[in-house]
């Protein structure tokens, strides 16, 4: 690794900075981000101060910030000597595993997990690395159980990354197609009659899922398998009927599905097949007095083999910083209400 340290004796005792150094000035560019916006993000959350001088970093603060900050940026160059990119995510996916030495694989263990890619989704586009330790549970359990639920709030990455173990598989030749579904419930608006033909009606329900999958596949590719119907997009209405062989199916928005639309859905599942069912409890669209199949099937599939269930936390939000703290702020008055 082209890194060096350099601490003067004096900075034992918190006053003198650490310096870093780098060997390739190319990828110390990348490792600062445009602007230097990765080491502003650092500097805003860690409470330290980084000045770079030529191919050398100067951390300044308190002893445990500054080690803390040499370790995020040692493990973000080898990232970038590995040939991977540097995102502002993957900087604050490193900044939150240092906050959490509570968690049964500590930080140390964790960053080395985020340093050498150990678990990564691989799909034409890009490659999808695990941020948090509940991403890496729920990515095993996508790949060890023919039946994962992911459950938590929004911006946790359960559907993104339902997608792209899905469209792994099908590269891999793991499964035949991939069929991506959700429920076509409005959220608490009133859409009217919408103009087109059936799938322009459906589409916007989604569009949530066709991005993702334009995310990993080129788009003349994702087009040509959407015509031989290999990978499908459907409202969860349409499943009925229907026996899901050798494919990775995703359900999407699953806290909307009614009991009987989840129980329907679920015993789709064929030979060679892989399910992922993907819900937010605290947003529940359907009308009053319907009860969610996404806390059914909670309650009524605990402890069977061969079904997992993974969790997600405000923690585990990989969207902006601000909507870890919406989330938060949102659960502490249910909590008050309750």
């Amino acid at each position: 690794m082209g890194i060096s340290a350099l601490t003067p004796p004096t900075a034992a005792k918190g006053s003198a900075p650490s310096h870093l150094e780098f060997s390739d000035n190319r990828l110390l560019v990348d490792l600062c981000g445009e602007y230097d916006r990765n080491l502003t993000q650092l500097e805003s959350h860690l409470g330290v101060q980084i000045i770079r001088r030529g191919n050398q970093l100067d951390i300044i603060g308190t002893e445990d910030a500054r080690d803390h900050v040499s370790r995020i940026l040692e493990a973000l160059y080898e990232r970038l000597e590995d040939g991977r990119s540097v995102e502002p995510g993957d900087v604050a996916a490193l900044i939150k595993l240092g906050a959490t030495p509570d968690t049964p694989e500590g930080p140390a263990e964790q960053m080395e997990m985020f340093r050498t890619g150990r678990l990564e989704i691989r799909t034409r586009k890009k490659i999808i690395a695990p941020r948090t330790k509940a991403q890496q549970d729920y990515t095993r359990a996508l790949l060890n159980h023919e039946l994962n639920f992911g459950i938590g709030p929004a911006g946790t990455g359960k559907t993104y990354i339902a997608v792209a173990v899905a469209v792994q598989m099908f590269s891999d030749g793991l499964v035949d197609k991939i069929l991506l579904s959700r429920p076509a419930v409005e959220a608490g608006e009133r859409l009217g009659f919408l103009p087109g033909d059936m799938k322009e009606k459906i589409d916007p329900y989604m569009q949530p899922l066709y991005d993702a999958l334009n995310d990993f596949l080129p788009g003349k590719q994702l087009q040509k398998l959407m015509e031989e119907r290999r990978i499908e997009i459907a409202p969860l209405a349409f499943m009925r009927g229907r026996t899901l062989s050798n494919a990775f199916v995703v359900l999407d928005e699953a806290q909307n599905a009614t009991e009987m639309q989840m129980k329907m859905f679920l015993t789709r599942l064929g030979e060679g097949s892989r399910m992922a069912v993907t819900g937010d409890r605290s947003q529940i669209d359907l009308p009053r007095g319907v009860n969610s199949g996404l806390r059914a099937a909670e309650r009524i599939l605990d402890g069977v083999e061969g079904v997992g269930f993974s969790y997600f936390t405000s923690a585990d939000v990989v969207r902006h910083p601000l909507v870890a703290r919406i989330i938060q702020a949102y659960e502490r008055d249910e909590e008050k209400v309750s």
